[in-house]
C-alpha cells in the first residue's frame, strides 16, 4: 500500500492559502509542506507557497537571536 499524501486533492487557490499561510508561516519546513501536499518534486511546492516579507522578517529575528547566543561580541 502506497503512502497517501496528508491532503486530498484542493483547489488551487485552498493550497496556496494551506501552503503559505497555515505551514510556512507558522514555521512549518517547505520540505515538509511538500510531502503534505503529496509532491514528488520540492520545485511543484514552490509553485505553491510563496514566502513573504512577515516570514522574511521572522526567520532573520530567528537566526539573529541564535547567533547572538553562540557568538557573544565583547564590550
Amino acid at each position: 500500500m502506497s503512502e497517501k499524501p496528508f491532503l486530498f486533492p484542493l483547489p488551487h487557490h485552498t493550497r496556496h492559502t494551506f501552503a503559505t499561510t497555515v505551514t510556512l508561516t507558522q514555521g512549518v519546513p517547505l520540505e515538509t509542506v511538500s510531502k503534505m501536499l503529496g509532491h514528488k518534486h520540492i520545485t511543484t511546492t514552490q509553485i505553491y507557497a510563496q514566502i513573504t516579507n512577515d516570514k522574511i522578517g521572522q526567520d532573520m529575528a530567528a537566526l539573529s537571536e541564535k547567533l547572538d547566543s553562540v557568538f557573544k561580541i565583547a564590550q
